[in-house]
């Protein structure tokens, strides 16, 4: 393929695994939108010319970007969440959404288990106190086992289905609230979220973001929760209210959290950095080399497919909703 016949893609900025941004220049014509000394400008003076964007979960979709791309096509965005891309303006556009679940799962499962642990156990504390010179001058606290406890997940889809299956190793008692049951589930439905948090030791949420579940955990399900019981989050830091978790840390509401995401990623509430109740993690839980590669194939994938044949490998859900509305 030559360089003009390659086809041009917009991206909105470098993505999270280098590799990829070689890969997508190697094979197509690539733009960065990050890069122009203005990108409204530029928007606005070249936006017509790209049918197809490249995005993550991280950097998003916004509504003034969409709406500067007339002949947008086809988005393909890295990540398994889709809350940061623009609905609306994605629908209007008529454009078609690919994303990467799935290759995720298992690496997301085991951060969850890998927070759980720490904060049920305090490795992180005690990993500062051995540093700090501590043990010789005093003892390090006794805390809480994981083994054989109540496990409640927010969100039982692939990665809930994942949390549970590491769960039965522990030999964890498992329940989970989702908008509806489960036909096929082995695990009891808790028709609330505060049920949920009531009955549990650790609530782990992995539920998607976005308007509908916008502080799904708030004050209520925290005190609900009570002063035994973990938050762990490797979801969205949306679906929590940060301010009344650091509050509820703060006061002994609950025990301890293990928190992987933020509401205002990369800036954690401040007071979350001061308390020694909490594991803080940058937004990781996907981190893993074999994970970030298998999830920027499926980028290339969605893509390539879309540009051959009109279809995606992995479409985000309202996406193919609408497509499908389209087709009727």
């Amino acid at each position: 393929m030559t360089e003009a016949t390659r086809p041009r893609v917009l991206q909105m900025g470098k993505m999270p695994l280098p590799a990829l941004d070689a890969d997508l220049a190697r094979e197509f014509d690539i733009t960065i939108l990050g890069e122009q000394p203005d990108p409204a400008q530029f928007l606005a003076l070249h936006g017509a010319q790209f049918e197809y964007f490249v995005t993550s979960a991280g950097m998003g979709a916004p509504a003034q970007v969409i709406e500067a791309l007339p002949h947008l096509r086809c988005i393909s965005s890295f990540g398994v969440g889709f809350d940061s891309l623009d609905q609306a303006s994605i629908l209007a556009r008529g454009a078609r959404v690919g994303y990467t679940p799935g290759v995720l799962d298992d690496c997301v499962a085991d951060m969850a288990f890998a927070l759980l642990l720490d904060t049920a156990r305090h490795l992180s504390a005690a990993d500062r106190f051995v540093r700090a010179g501590l043990w010789p001058q005093q003892r390090f606290g006794v805390y809480t086992r994981a083994s054989g406890k109540r496990l409640g997940i927010l969100g039982m889809g692939r990665i809930g289905l994942q949390v549970a299956r590491r769960a039965s190793g522990f030999d964890m008692e498992v329940a989970y609230h989702n908008r509806r049951p489960l036909a096929d589930s082995a695990h009891r439905y808790m028709a609330s979220v505060q049920e949920l948090a009531a009955w549990c030791d650790f609530l782990v949420i992995t539920a998607a973001g976005g308007s509908a579940t916008q502080h799904l955990v708030d004050a209520r399900v925290l005190q609900a929760l009570g002063p035994q019981g973990f938050l762990i989050n490797v979801a969205r830091g949306s679906v929590v209210d940060e301010a009344a978790l650091l509050q509820a840390l703060q006061n002994g509401t609950i025990a301890g959290a293990g928190l992987d995401v933020f509401e205002d990623e990369p800036h954690p509430l401040p007071g979350l950095l001061q308390q020694d109740n909490v594991v803080l993690a940058p937004h990781i839980a996907s981190g893993t080399q074999e994970t970030r590669r298998a999830m920027a194939d499926l980028v290339l994938a969605n893509l390539r497919s879309f540009i051959a044949q009109g279809s995606l490998v992995q479409e985000v859900p309202w996406s193919q909703a609408a497509a499908a509305a389209r087709t009727e």
